[in-house]
This record gives C-alpha cells, structure tokens and sequence, in this order.
C-alpha cells in the first residue's frame, strides 16, 4: 500500500508510539517558521481520561463557563437558545467539545453520531477504547442537556445531513476516519475527511440558519505545498490513508463555501491534560509537536464566536517550555 520501505518503517516507529501521530521526540523539528497571530493563555486539568480527575474536570469547566472564558453562542433560535451541533460527537475531540458546550445552559446542543442508541451507552460510561492503533482512557459525558441525532457523513444524504442540523446557528466538524484495515484505509479516509465533510458544509449551507463553521483538521494537512512534503510528520500521518490529502480537499472547500468558518489545525492529539502553554501559530507553520485534546476542544468552542478567529486557520499545539495556565479565551 505504502510507496517505500522507508515509510513503512516511520509507521512502525508510530504505532510503537501512536500519541504522537506527527513526529516522535527524536524527530521532531524546530518550528523554525512559526508566526504568532494569537498569544494565548492554557487550559488547566479541565478532562482527563481517568475517573480521578472527574470532579476536578467539573469544577474547571464551571469555572470557565461562569467566567465567559468558552465564549459561546449567543444567537438565539425561536425556543430562545442557540443551537450548535457538534458531528462526531462520539470522538475523542467531538465528546470533549460536546461535555463543554453541554454545561454551558441556555443552549441547545445536538450530538451528531452514527448511531444514537450506541452514542448514549458510550458517552455515558467511562472506559478504555481502542481506536485505530490506539488505545485510549475516555471519561463518561453528562449526555442530560444533549440531543443525540443519527449523523452518519457516509451514508446520509445532503437533505438527511441538513434535515438533522434543521434550524442550528452553528457547527463543529470533528469527525474523521478511523485507521484500521491498511487496505481499506484510503478509502476510508476519502469518504470521511473527504466527501463526508464537504456534504456536512453542504448540508451546513442548505439549513440557511448555519452561520458559523469550526473544524477540526491538523497541522501538514497543506504540507505539500509549504516544502514538507518529505518532513517525518508529513510522511507518518499521510501514510494513514493519505488524510492529510483528503483533509486538504475539505479545508479548500469550506473556505470558498462563503460561511464564516474556522479551521483548528491541531498537532500530535494527546489523550491526557496539558503539560504546556497553548501555542496559536499561523496557516503553514507548525511541522510538529503534540497538544492535549483538551485544549483542542477549548479552543474550537472559543472558536465559535471570538471575532478573531473569523475565516481563519489556527495551527495549535503546546508550548512544553511553559507550564500550562487556566484556559481564558484566545487573546492577540
């Protein structure tokens, strides 16, 4: 499947490592081409994969929600709350964005997954997963303030897409595909990061109420055209699939959609708290480095309304050489 040998063996050296998906330690690179558009302050212990940190988790978002710190939604539909839905909610990205806009009250959150009566079982319990090639602690989520509906960027249609999104003011794109069988795997991803993603955008315009789009994508993801096209990051994560291709495609196509969107660009996901300072960087940047899923989740909901992130591209990762701070909103 793979073109070389040599690619074969920096999978290898990723499964053997899976948390950081874009480059391990020894091959990691400076970010030598790195341009500030944002300092920002970090999130604190807000979710962790283990039941210890619960209470904690709770605690901490509450503090952020009474603070204003999440910056959500505030257009109201005709019940008198806004409306987000969240696709692919069931993911480790998607559940974390679900928890906190779930909190937040006043608001009226739609669950996008493949299959409503599986989503409740396992977003309501706490466990550990194996997803692709790794194995993950993921917390239970509160689901009492979330509306689950079948979402499925495979096989619905355009109309079934938008007919589930029906009256929204926002969306959070977190879906993607799963690695699994290396055979299936292209496939798999152009489906889902490819096609999938662009009926949602699609289904996002047809509704007419959708005016704001935040995805998830990653950071390489327009490598080729930036000269990291050989980087060990670039060559690990594209091997799975050739995502970083397919992504690129969805990107471009939000972009001339002509709603407002914002792209979140993440580097290697990590499952557990922040061990460093957010870092925003610009669009074509960042070549490597890792970030907790939980900031991913923070920034994309401060994403949904912070006039500043309007039809951009943030590239985020840690800064692991400052410790990290209380998430309060993405500052300039």
């Amino acid at each position: 499947m793979f073109a070389s040998t040599s690619i074969v063996c920096l999978l290898v050296a990723a499964l053997a490592n899976p948390t950081n998906a874009f480059a391990p330690a020894a091959l990691q690179t400076s970010v030598d081409r790195s341009t500030s558009l944002f300092s920002a302050a970090n999130n604190e212990n807000l979710v962790d994969r283990r039941d210890a940190f619960a209470q904690a988790t709770k605690f901490a978002a509450g503090v952020a929600l009474a603070t204003g710190a999440f910056g959500l939604p505030n257009a109201a539909n005709a019940e008198g709350a806004a409306k987000v839905v969240v696709a692919g909610a069931t993911g480790q990205t998607g559940r974390r964005v679900l928890e906190r806009l779930a909190s937040a009250g006043n608001l009226e959150v739609i669950g996008g997954v493949r299959n409503v009566e599986k989503a409740a079982a396992s977003l309501g319990e706490s466990s550990t997963v194996v997803r692709g090639a790794m194995v993950q602690k993921v917390a239970s989520v509160d689901t009492s303030a979330v509306n689950l509906k079948q979402l499925d960027v495979v096989k619905d249609s355009v109309d079934d897409l938008a007919k589930t999104m029906e009256g929204a003011t926002t969306l959070v794109i977190a879906t993607g595909f799963i690695p699994g069988n290396p055979l299936k795997m292209n496939a798999a991803a152009h489906e889902v990061d490819n096609i999938g993603t662009i009926k949602l955008i699609d289904a996002a315009k047809k509704t007419g109420s959708i005016k704001k789009i935040v995805m998830v994508s990653s950071i390489l993801t327009n490598g080729r055209n930036w000269g990291q096209e050989k980087s060990p990051g670039f060559v690990i994560t594209n091997a799975f699939g050739q995502v970083l291709d397919e992504k690129l495609v969805a990107e471009n196509y939000l972009k001339k959609s002509g709603i407002d969107y914002t792209i979140v660009r993440p580097g290697g996901l990590k499952a557990k708290p922040p061990t460093g300072a957010l870092q925003i960087s610009g669009e074509d940047t960042l070549n490597s480095g890792e970030i907790s899923r939980d900031l991913v989740a923070d920034v994309c909901v401060a994403s949904l309304t912070d006039a500043k992130t309007s039809n951009k591209v943030l590239e985020i990762i840690e800064d692991e050489g400052t410790p990290p701070k209380v998430f309060n909103g993405l500052n300039m």
